[in-house]
């Protein structure tokens, strides 16, 4: 029997490419996203079916679910990948925008998982796979709140695994460097206020040009098709040009000489 991965956040950029990615493979995609209207490609591909999932919407996260079991029988692997950035001065940021920043990226990882945690059980089987970033193990300017959603996204999963661990469900999380994707334009969201204007036009100058000339969507739907195929009961899956050497660096240096590192690479220009 074919195996099926469900995937939210399928609509562009990485969940898009990854469903391609799987069907080619043969799987069975369920491609989830707010607006299922919209879509123009997906729903031309075989294997792929594609159903209306809002991550901040339980009913449509239970009628995603039971519509992808009805379709094809089971779920193998759930793959959250429904996010966005919001960044810029944390003072700018307002409470409604911190807390759709958590409400999204954190809270909407965690209503999915625990929807799909029974069918998982029951059948003994079953991996959860999570878009982190190597943004949840270090830090940049200007990234305060997003940092503080995936920090949390990589506390809970590495958490969640112990307790999953005896029905046979698989937690993994892949921790994204820099990839060239609309996220730059379409999933970031800046906040900002006159004081702050100068440092994050040169700081997020520096970090824009870093996306420009990184690996595309490809490798991080490589990378999930490894994670969701290699049947161990590993954590972490850093992927990207820089992503394994930051996050090594990260692990062996002192906090003030890695975020010295940083800040010679993030202000240069500044003055």
């Amino acid at each position: 029997m074919k195996k099926t991965i469900l995937i939210t956040g399928a609509s562009t950029g990485i969940g898009k490419v990854t469903a391609i990615h799987f069907a080619k493979n043969g799987w069975n995609v369920a491609a989830t996203m707010r607006s299922p209207e919209k879509d123009t490609e997906l729903k031309n591909i075989s294997g792929i079916k594609i159903f209306k999932l809002d991550v901040m919407d339980q009913a449509s996260i239970d009628g995603a679910i039971q519509s992808t079991i009805k379709e094809f029988g089971k779920i193998d692997v759930l793959f959250n990948n429904a996010g966005y950035a919001l960044i810029g001065a944390f003072e700018a940021m307002t409470e409604a925008q911190i807390k759709r920043q958590f409400d999204t990226n954190v809270f909407g990882v965690m209503n999915v998982t625990r929807s799909i945690l029974p069918h998982f059980r029951e059948r003994k089987d079953g991996t959860i796979i999570t878009t982190s970033s190597m943004g949840g193990r270090l830090t940049f300017p200007l990234y305060s709140a997003y940092h503080g959603t995936k920090f949390a996204i990589e506390g809970f999963m590495e958490s969640l695994q112990f307790e999953l661990k005896p029905f046979n469900i698989k937690v993994k999380n892949i921790e994204p460097g820099a990839i060239k994707t609309d996220f730059y334009s379409r999933s970031i969201e800046i906040a900002t206020m006159k004081p702050y204007e100068k440092y994050i036009e040169i700081a997020n100058g520096n970090m824009m040009k870093v996306g420009e000339t990184a690996p595309g969507p490809q490798v991080v739907a490589e990378k999930v098709f490894t994670a969701s195929t290699d049947g161990k009961f590993k954590l972490r899956y850093p992927v990207g040009n820089n992503a394994p050497a930051l996050l090594f660096m990260r692990w062996l240096l002192p906090l003030k000489m890695f975020m010295g590192i940083v800040r010679s690479q993030v202000e240069k220009g500044m003055k």
